[in-house]
């Protein structure tokens, strides 16, 4: 598949034999199969090397974040991760980013498909993996882009002093990836401790060994190890990153001893809030309210539209993906507009804008600043998270999934909504609940919009529908586009 996205970029960039490209790996592995992340990204490189394109290969594992840094940092056309991020141990995968250091989106994505299909053969001197370790056109941008990374965070770092004094503990878990080391120094460059390190999930081991499923995201079930070790060392707060290290869980201790795990649209509301605050205390005399955005993806919290509409800045939507966040980001900072935060609600977070996905590393550390600060102020970010809903608005989510590994019955499912009472009309209740809208992202229509078109692009590919209803609920189902999942997500926003 290389050698597809190859031959696009070559139709795409003149100068792409002096820019280069960037290859980044995790931890991943299958004994059975002998193939690893690392293997597949030295054959990844030996397609390009062999085209003497010079290619940054990251000398050792690298958390996903640092691939679309790079690649903004170096100039490179575009970039490429390997990993299957926090899916099970079976899978591998890979992210492609662009030269704006986003992923790619459409209709990128289309044309690497159809040039892969063309180069099914492979070319001669693609399967040898030595010529990265031989070629003079490779180079290793670890300790470059480690260096430039940790030196950027500290932008968003605004509280050292009280970071370097606090009594506070935290533990960190990498859960079996690529977190460990990155965690550490992101800790250091706040001036904080390190965090105490989960023994047993600190170093890469691709079978996950302590956890059933290395998803952050289960909660409670998959913290376990984390927790009682925190208990041990009466630390009150747990930071996870997930296995390429780029999502971020967060538990906290109550004061009756039992764990709240927050969920992305609770971590959210505590970030959006923190960012904002930030920035309003750090921000110059003529700075402009107006001229601030903060994003999430549609079928996320609506919590920073309500902050948004108080405080005054923008808040945008965009469809489900990082990828879109990343690209209209890029092109919102082109335009001169300054962005502080953007999430989705599977715990990705974007704190400033160094890098233009989600990034674990660099939102551990603001949380662990954000519950130091708060310390202070002898406030949780439970009661924290409180007062942001009495101010705001509480915003009350809940979120999960149906498995259903027949892609027919999906069909059938969404084709029914489409056509509840009659042909092409949608329901207009849901029990005793009156629907005000519904907005069908799979064919484009939107019953709130004078012309019933979707502002958001249409997305004929996956299936999604959101509903409206009159009592201030908001609920999306759609299909994930990596697991046999039909999603669904529900929100009441009530006023502040």
């Amino acid at each position: 598949s290389f050698q597809g996205i190859y031959k696009y970029l070559e139709t795409c960039f003149s100068d792409f034999k002096q820019r280069g490209f960037v290859v980044g790996y995790d931890t991943r592995g299958q004994v059975t199969s002998n193939c690893s992340s690392k293997k597949l990204a030295k054959l990844t490189a030996a397609v390009l090397l062999a085209k003497d394109v010079p290619v940054y290969f990251f000398s050792t594992y690298v958390p996903t974040p640092f691939v679309p840094y790079a690649v903004q940092q170096l100039k490179a056309v575009a970039g490429v991760m390997i990993t299957a991020s926090h899916n099970r141990k079976e899978d591998n995968g890979y992210k492609v980013y662009w030269e704006n250091g986003a992923q790619i989106t459409s209709p990128h994505d289309k044309e690497i498909i159809k040039c892969i299909e063309e180069c099914v053969e492979p070319w001669n001197g693609s399967w040898n993996e030595n010529l990265v370790d031989t070629s003079p056109l490779r180079q290793d941008p670890l300790k470059k882009i480690c260096d430039c990374y940790m030196e950027d965070l500290k932008k968003i770092c605004y509280h050292r002093e009280l970071n370097v004094q606090t009594n506070l503990k935290f533990v960190h878990t990498s859960f079996h990836g690529v977190g460990h080391d990155y965690v550490q120094l992101a800790f250091k460059a706040f001036g904080f401790q390190p965090p105490i390190p989960v023994p047993e999930q600190k170093d890469p081991d691709p079978d996950f060994s302590t956890v059933k499923c290395p998803n952050p995201e289960e909660g409670e079930s998959v913290l376990e190890l984390s927790l009682r070790l925190a208990e041990k060392e009466n630390a009150k707060v747990v930071v996870a990153t997930d296995p390429d290290a780029d999502r971020l869980a967060v538990a906290e201790q109550q004061e009756n001893g039992c764990w709240k795990v927050f969920t992305g649209n609770e971590l959210a509301a505590l970030f959006g809030w923190w960012m904002f605050s930030c920035w309003k205390e750090n921000c110059s005399e003529d700075a402009d309210v107006k001229n601030v955005y903060m994003l999430a993806t549609t079928v996320s919290s609506k919590i920073l539209r309500a902050i948004a509409l108080k405080e005054g800045f923008h808040f945008e939507e965009t469809l489900p993906g990082f990828k879109w966040i990343g690209s209209r980001v890029k092109d919102l900072l082109d335009n001169g507009k300054e962005v502080l935060f953007a999430f989705e609600e599977s715990i990705g977070f974007m704190c400033g804008t160094s890098v233009l996905d989600k990034d674990g590393v660099s939102a551990a550390v603001v949380i662990a600043e954000m519950a130091t600060y708060l310390e202070g102020k002898n406030l949780t970010l439970a009661q924290k998270l409180i007062e942001i809903y009495e101010t705001y608005g509480y915003h009350i989510s809940k979120t999960s999934y149906f498995l259903c590994y027949d892609p027919p019955t999906i069909k059938r499912i969404f084709e029914k909504l489409r056509n509840f009472d009659a042909p092409q009309s949608y329901p207009k209740f849901c029990g005793i609940y009156n629907i005000l809208h519904v907005r069908d992202i799979t064919t484009g229509y939107d019953s709130s919009q004078p012309n019933k078109k979707s502002v958001l692009p249409v997305s004929k590919s996956s299936q999604m529908i959101t509903f409206t209803f009159q009592n201030g609920c908001v609920a999306t189902l759609r299909t994930s586009g990596t697991e046999p999942k039909i999603k669904y997500y529900a929100e009441m926003c009530a006023l502040p």
